[in-house]
């Protein structure tokens, strides 16, 4: 027989007194109750209920096992209320994996007004630029930046593309002159990002109006493997900068960075929130691509 049911049957026996007074409502027969009873006698190899015509009271051995067998099913009620409220209410560890210059820049911001909307999830977002497997690292949600393989396995939600620009400082356009179309790029110190495989130096320009993509192959003396690193060195005059407009905005709107050719110098990439299928989704997880797509999408 089941060793919690067993218990659970023990229990009752107790607080009812008799084997019959424990079958009334059960379900069970009082002989049920009594083959649950010498079940859990046998395993233990104790006698846990002395029992005359009139009368049954515990033994020192039933007494103890009696108090251990209300706290273990007490808590085994508690852990399935709370397993059950995880269906309903959002809570537990939420996971995100993110870009760094998204995470950063946009979505960490963002993050108080999911907490206050949902107290009870605590969230780690690991920021990184690398294409992680969200099920072999046990990430709950992943934002990407690009175009993605189709798969079975997972599920993606289209955000805002992310949207890249390009930018220098004052001074430095004031030293070097101002592109006046793609090609002049050619003739500036372009701030590169340095990806593992290799420096970013074809920068491709799709056209609004003709779909046609113009590569700008480009050169500089200073390459980066960090966004913010990059946007520093344009701050500080070293040349242009060709990065997500939510991370050169602000600057922008300072007057520290000025737009370069911002008639058609706009690079675009698909952003979506990326999430394993299930079934049966938890509240912490769809609460969480909800926010994504008021805030981004």
């Amino acid at each position: 027989m089941d060793r919690f049911a067993s218990m659970g049957v023990f229990v009752r026996v107790v607080e009812k007194g008799s084997f019959s007074a424990a079958a009334d409502g059960s379900g069970m027969t009082s002989t049920m109750v009594g083959n649950h009873i010498r079940d859990l006698e046998k395993l233990l190899a104790v006698r846990l209920l002395q029992r005359t015509t009139r009368h049954q009271a515990l033994t020192e051995a039933g007494k103890e096992y009696y108090t251990h067998c209300v706290q273990i099913l007490r808590q085994v009620q508690e852990v399935e209320m709370g397993v059950r409220e995880m269906r309903t209410t959002p809570r537990g560890c939420l996971r995100v994996s993110a870009p760094i210059n998204f995470g950063s820049e946009c979505l960490a911001p963002e993050l108080f007004a999911y907490r206050e909307a949902c107290p009870e999830v605590t969230v780690e977002l690991s920021l990184a630029d690398r294409l992680v497997d969200i099920s072999k690292e046990g990430f709950d949600v992943a934002i990407r930046v690009g175009t993605m393989a189709d798969s079975s396995s997972y599920v993606a939600r289209p955000l805002k593309p992310w949207k890249r620009i390009l930018c220098a400082s004052p001074d430095y356009l004031r030293r070097n002159g101002t592109p006046q179309e793609l090609q002049d790029l050619v003739k500036h110190d372009c701030l590169c990002f340095a990806y593992p495989n290799g420096l970013e130096r074809d920068w491709k320009f799709p056209s609004s109006t003709t779909g046609v993509v113009d590569l700008v192959h480009v050169s500089g003396s200073l390459s980066i493997n960090n966004g913010h690193a990059l946007r520093a060195a344009a701050l500080s005059g070293h040349g242009i900068v060709f990065q997500p407009e939510a991370l050169l905005r602000p600057y922008i709107d300072s007057g520290r960075l000025v737009r370069v050719l911002p008639g058609e110098a706009v690079s675009t990439s698909p952003l979506q929130v990326v999430y394993l299928k299930d079934h049966q989704m938890t509240p912490k997880i769809s609460h969480f691509i909800n926010f994504l797509l008021e805030r981004f999408g």
